[in-house]
């Protein structure tokens, strides 16, 4: 199977200038990357893909800032539901996988049960997925669970676009019912290369349920597009997700994504 951006397929045609022709191949004759993510060499950055563009460091710690101000209020309220159908801890905190393989300290709100916390080897959430509490289910519509993360845009961990940050011991279950890591997933050692983002072409883009694999072929994408105006595009189309509550729906996050 073979898909392109001029064809039908809605997750494949970005509105504002962003179109562009990606090829999804079901074929498994992908080489696969012999790099883990501790091991990835940050001496290639600048050669793979150059500095972030000179505003984008500088944009992203005022607007966390900003951002950080007038959603304290949401906080409270935010704290006080998870606490009542729950209870504790509101935020947590999980390791990933930050710019050039780093690990870094990622925070949201809780928005599955305390048991999920013990999971050794995490597994992507799926549609109706039990571990959901019913507050993190309206927070994860809303990515309103992610608003922590503003501090880790505001400290430089992550930017406002750029690929999802992964989880360390993440893995994928393929066509076969085999366990993937990660890691061993084409295009993994050329996205890390990149500062994680809340958003993102492939956050906003891809159906949830999209394999890895094709997956990371958005996100090298956005390596191809970065640029301050990219960067506002996909914001703009961010909140218009967010109004709409459309985060976790499988299938078109807005109407206008035909």
């Amino acid at each position: 199977m073979k898909l392109s951006a001029r064809n039908s397929n809605p997750f494949l045609q970005f509105p504002f200038g962003l179109k562009h022709s990606i090829e999804i191949s079901d074929s498994n004759s992908y080489p696969l990357p012999n790099i883990k993510y501790a091991n990835v060499k940050t001496d290639i950055v600048k050669e793979q893909i150059g500095n972030e563009p000179v505003l984008k460091r500088l944009f992203d710690a005022l607007l966390a800032g900003l951002g950080l101000i007038l959603s304290s209020w949401l906080w409270a309220l935010i704290g006080l539901a998870i606490a009542i159908e729950d209870g504790f801890p509101i935020i947590i905190r999980q390791r990933r996988i930050g710019r050039s393989g780093l690990l870094f300290f990622s925070y949201k709100f809780r928005s599955m049960k305390k048991s999920a916390l013990s999971e050794v080897i995490q597994i992507q959430a799926q549609a109706h997925d039990d571990r959901i509490t019913m507050v993190g289910r309206m927070l994860r519509k809303t990515a309103m669970d992610e608003l922590p993360q503003l501090f880790n845009i505001l400290i430089g961990d992550m930017s406002f676009v750029g690929p999802r940050a992964l989880l360390p011991m993440e893995v994928e279950i393929n066509g076969d019912r085999k366990i993937v890591r990660i890691e061993e997933i084409p295009g993994y050692d050329k996205r890390i290369l990149l500062r994680p983002g809340l958003t993102g072409i492939g956050q906003i883009f891809c159906d949830r349920d999209l394999p890895r694999k094709h997956k990371f072929k958005y996100d090298l994408l956005y390596l191809k597009k970065m640029s301050a105006l990219c960067d506002l595009k996909l914001i703009a189309l961010s909140f218009l997700v967010s109004f709409r509550a459309t985060w976790e729906k499988r299938g078109r996050k807005l109407s206008l994504l035909h």
